[in-house]
């Protein structure tokens, strides 16, 4: 560098640290959970899921959890974490619903997280503590606004569309 030449600076990113969200939606009824923490591990999986079925949804019968393939995703990780009888005990009132491989899009909740990003991540957040409370306002308005999901991709398209990846189970 010689004196009086512009400073240089590389454009290069620089990431100051990562999160993750886990994200439950309860599409018909316009209420989302969003959870933010530091890791996506099977400890943080399971520790989201057990929240949800002690708290929002301890008076539920039955509750549906829709996921994709990641490998989290599996009640094993359950068996890991807890230990075979706690994750039963956990998971003895829920239903496991696995999107097919490479077709995450059927996954609500994965429409959730794209209008959280458009509506609330489109910046960068300096913390961990600020990224929670903007994630905390965006979820209660759009929980107190009841939000739906209008599904309406129906079996029918499902088989239509993903007909090169399956064989129909009667197929002769």
């Amino acid at each position: 560098m010689a004196s009086h030449s512009p400073l240089k600076q590389d454009y290069e990113y620089k990431r100051h640290g990562t999160t993750n969200l886990f994200v439950a939606v309860e599409p018909k009824a316009g209420q989302r959970i969003v959870s933010v923490t530091a890791h996506r591990g099977k400890v943080d999986f399971v520790a989201f899921i057990g929240e949800l079925l002690t708290g929002a949804y301890a008076q539920a019968r039955r509750v549906h959890l829709v996921l994709d393939n990641l490998n989290t995703h599996f009640r094993k990780c359950f068996d890991d974490v807890l230990g075979r009888r706690a994750a039963a005990r956990l998971l003895r009132r829920v239903q496991f619903h696995h999107t097919p491989k490479h077709a995450s899009w059927l996954n609500m909740a994965e429409i959730e997280i794209g209008i959280l990003s458009r509506q609330c991540l489109d910046r960068r957040i300096p913390n961990r503590d600020l990224l929670r409370s903007e994630v905390d306002a965006w979820q209660q308005a759009r929980n107190d606004q009841r939000r739906t999901i209008e599904w309406r991709f129906t079996r029918q398209d499902a088989d239509q569309k993903l007909a090169t990846h399956f064989v129909p189970k009667f197929a002769c």
